[in-house]
């Protein structure tokens, strides 16, 4: 046999190859078309993190931490469409309902205190559609 002609040997293997990489390839763009349509990628469980070192300061601390802060930051940058920042803005409305002791003027000044500008004032009676 010509050396050039191996890879021919096991022509199920490469449509196999072939079949795999279609599929991943119709994945990848559905995942794009969800994203382009404005459907949330963000998690309630992601918010939920971002926004965890921030519950010492929304309970009682004087400043924010950093830790808090850069979580702040990222909540933003992980927000960039509207269809985010609506499902953001209910995961933070379901969290301020299982923690007890939050200060609601601490969570209206949290974005300030950090310096950033999320677009939204957080207050329980927001209307997350909008």
């Amino acid at each position: 046999q010509h050396k050039n002609t191996k890879h021919l040997q096991n022509p199920r293997a490469s449509l196999e190859n072939m079949k795999a990489g279609v599929v991943l390839a119709v994945i990848l763009m559905a995942a794009i078309v969800m994203v382009e349509r404005g459907q949330a990628a963000i998690t309630c469980g992601q918010v939920d993190s971002f926004l965890a070192p921030c519950l010492a300061y929304l309970t009682g601390e004087a400043k924010p931490s950093r830790a808090c802060c850069t979580g702040v930051e990222y909540l933003k940058d992980n927000t960039p469409t509207t269809a985010d920042r609506q499902a953001a803005c209910k995961c933070i409305k379901d969290a301020a309902t299982r923690y007890r002791g939050i200060k609601l003027d601490k969570a209206r000044q949290l974005p300030k205190e950090c310096g950033v500008d999320i677009g939204v004032p957080i207050t329980p009676d927001i209307d997350c559609s909008k």
